[in-house]
């Protein structure tokens, strides 16, 4: 049996946190600042999450996205999920990619989405990207932590 690699993250992972959800800077982002909304407890589907949970999942994301764009001076951002591997989704866990966004960062805008699927392999989050080492997420999450401080967020 595979391990969730989002199940056996701990609060120390967390930048930013709700009763039910977690935000964590992806192990191998395609921009500077690209974070993951997932929930703290094994679910693989949006269609688990009950309206409350569901509000809650799309208010973090909304939140986290703000302190993205105000941490990389931007007001633009993308967002995606991915649900069910036939939609691309390589870890049955759900989340939510949130990627924020800068003028002149990919020579064409809509390129983000390519290189979070990877073409070339045809596997959406694969292990042929780039992958922070844990020094380097872990420094991440805490320069995330403290701005998320200095901006006024709640992190519990």
């Amino acid at each position: 049996m595979k391990i969730c690699p989002f199940c056996t993250k701990k609060i120390t992972d967390y930048y930013l946190e709700t009763n039910n959800f977690a935000v964590i800077y992806n192990i191998s982002p395609i921009l500077p600042g690209h974070s993951l909304i997932i929930p703290k407890k094994h679910q693989e589907s949006l269609f688990e999450l009950t309206h409350d949970e569901l509000a809650e999942f799309m208010e973090l994301g909304r939140t986290a996205a703000e302190l993205l764009c105000k941490v990389f001076e931007t007001n633009g951002f993308n967002w995606a999920i991915q649900e069910r591997e036939v939609a691309g989704q390589s870890v049955a866990h759900l989340h939510m990619h949130i990627v924020p966004r800068k003028i002149g960062d990919m020579i064409n805008p809509g390129d983000w989405y390519q290189r979070l699927e990877k073409i070339e392999s045809g596997d959406i989050d694969t292990y042929e990207r780039f992958r922070l080492s844990k020094e380097m997420l872990d420094n991440l999450t805490e320069k995330m932590k403290k701005a998320a401080i200095k901006f006024g967020y709640r992190y519990e």
